[in-house]
């Protein structure tokens, strides 16, 4: 197993302010590994962008460790810690482009900081701009593009110094949902081609499933659970995490009804025609409130929130067939009427 890469130890972030303080984070520890797409999600106000801002000491903890590459970023000098960042590339939601320069300038931009010469600069970002599907856009001003386009040439912009790591808060948040696709798989792949460490911000759980490997989750500021985005979505052991997932089928929270579950298919089985045999099985009807079949680490991972029959011998042999089949199963009490 890989090395930590980045290593976090009891980190806190409070905030001082008129009506007292705010701890924005709190004693939060883990470890990211080389090579993953690892991602932090929480609902909003959960100390997010202030702990991604706090990887690269924008932001310097309160309390705590934060150690890249074995060298602990709080005790380094003002001259050490510069060096150090150039190692570390970010990008916003915002992208943050230089308006009055052109694609290709924008992307030479840290190349100048870093006193690479102009010939060189602009060869490395002309190839950068075909990594990034934009070759054509070399000459385009950032009013002129898109907010995809955009995107890509900040993620063009901050590879230009060859970073381990990238950090990435909430990078799709302003963008269109094919759009955002297209974004996720572009980072894969940069992923994939330069081994580069991709560290995910965001809200949405739909993000971390696309394109992540690991994940943690953050509540009130707090680190309420960790794994792998697979052990997240078949098992989610906190209520935080369990919102984060039932979110995305909140548009079917009126539907009331006794005894509701959410199944988790996993591999080959979400595409067994498992609720059919068992509804041949028990010649009793279930009532499907919400379904859907995704892609989690290459892998066709699927979810049911299921109405179980009224009567309890059923609903629960039920629950026991699927649990047999090595299937997840969850009693969802909010879902009771």
């Amino acid at each position: 197993m890989p090395e930590p890469i980045i290593r976090i130890e009891n980190l806190s972030k409070t905030f001082r302010a008129a009506n007292g303080q705010v701890d924005a984070v709190k004693n939060i520890s883990f470890d990211i590994r080389k090579g993953d797409i690892f991602g932090v999600i929480g609902l909003s106000g959960a100390g997010k962008s202030t702990l991604v801002r706090c990887l690269n000491l924008l932001e310097r903890p309160t309390e705590g460790k934060v150690i890249v590459n074995d060298k602990n970023l709080t005790e380094l000098s003002g001259r050490q810690l510069r060096e150090a960042r150039q190692n570390i590339g970010m990008i916003f939601q915002h992208f943050n482009l230089l308006m009055q320069r052109t694609v290709l300038d924008n992307i030479c931009f840290p190349m100048e900081i870093a006193g690479v010469g102009r010939r060189e600069a602009r060869q490395r970002a002309a190839e950068l701009l075909e990594t990034v599907g934009l070759s054509e856009k070399a000459k385009a001003y950032p009013a002129q593009l898109s907010g995809g386009q955009k995107q890509r040439v900040a993620i063009a912009r901050v590879l230009a110094n060859n970073p381990e790591i990238l950090l990435c808060d909430e990078a799709t948040s302003a963008l269109d949902p094919q759009t955002t696709k297209s974004i996720l798989s572009l980072l894969k792949e940069i992923n994939r081609t330069y081994g580069i460490t991709i560290v995910v911000i965001t809200h949405e759980m739909s993000v971390i499933q696309e394109i992540c490997n690991k994940v943690v989750v953050l509540d009130h500021g707090m680190l309420a659970e960790s794994g792998s985005v697979e052990e997240l979505f078949r098992a989610p052991k906190t209520e935080a995490a369990r919102r984060l997932i039932l979110n995305q089928t909140e548009h079917i929270a009126q539907m009331k009804g006794k005894r509701v579950i959410r199944v988790t298919f996993r591999d080959h089985s979400a595409f067994e025609p498992i609720i059919g045999n068992m509804i041949l099985q028990y010649k009793t009807p279930l009532n499907i409130l919400y379904a859907d079949t995704k892609t989690i680490g290459g892998k066709a991972e699927g979810e049911m929130l299921l109405q179980l029959p009224e009567l309890k011998e059923v609903a629960d042999k039920m629950i026991e067939e699927f649990r047999n089949k090595n299937l997840g199963v969850e009693v969802l009490e909010d879902y009771v009427g």
